[in-house]
């Protein structure tokens, strides 16, 4: 092999490749975070009902206030909760991103195997929890026509930072908009809108993903505090 070719492999550009150092680049800055944060919890993070236990699943709904927060965050709380308690070592954790100093969120990531939460740069914290944890996100009404491809921001950042991304929730219902469905000026109401709840569907979902997760976890693929391999350097 001449030094041109040398020089070419070890610096392969293939998606194999380039995917492994988007993980790694994820890894580093996960684990520089951890260690820098190595302090206790605090501010505004608090297990639902007041209860925490030491389980090996942490359940996180990572909460908003205005803008794309749920219209009745207990009804959704509650619903997490129950299928939560149905699951053992599960614990359910409920913060509100604007109250979390940045090693508070460090903190709270890093205890999440799954995190819930509405669509917003709440969910940028998601690659501060280990590789393979799970993402279930929210929308409210009219993002899906009207908001472009920019919506799909957290599902791309999953992907780039090994993350399972179990899906979105879209809120069919939610303020009228007085031009047609698909007019981009609706998108100037719907931007602000919150988010309602389907107690059928988010029950499903949360016990389908729990189950999930146990079910990886049983056979060895999560390990909390995993980085895959890569330097912490």
């Amino acid at each position: 092999m001449t030094l041109t070719s040398k020089a070419r492999s070890s610096t392969s550009t293939s998606p194999r490749n380039c995917r492994k150092v988007g993980f790694c680049a994820y890894d580093l800055l996960r684990c520089q975070a951890r260690n820098y944060c190595n302090m206790k919890l605090g501010g505004e993070i608090k297990e639902a009902y007041g209860k925490k236990t030491n389980g090996n699943v942490g359940l996180t709904m990572f909460m908003r206030r205005g803008a794309r927060s749920f219209k009745n965050d207990s009804a959704v709380i509650e619903i997490f909760q129950r299928e939560c308690n149905k699951v053992e070592g599960c614990s359910l954790m409920v913060a509100y991103s604007s109250n979390l100093s940045f090693c508070e969120q460090v903190k709270l990531m890093s205890m999440t195997d799954i995190l819930v939460s509405p669509h917003g740069a709440q969910l940028t914290n998601m690659f501060l929890m280990d590789r393979n944890s799970s993402i279930m996100e929210f929308y409210p009404k009219g993002w899906l026509k009207n908001a472009g491809v920019g919506q799909y921001v957290y599902r791309w950042l999953a992907s780039w930072a090994g993350m399972r991304y179990e899906g979105a929730w879209r809120d069919p219902d939610g303020d009228p908009c007085p031009y047609p469905e698909e007019d981009r000026r609706c998108m100037s109401i719907y931007k602000s809108g919150k988010i309602g709840y389907n107690k059928t569907y988010f029950t499903e979902w949360a016990r389908n993903v729990l189950r999930e997760v146990m079910t990886t976890r049983k056979v060895g693929a999560l390990s909390k505090n995993s980085f895959g391999g890569c330097a912490c350097s």
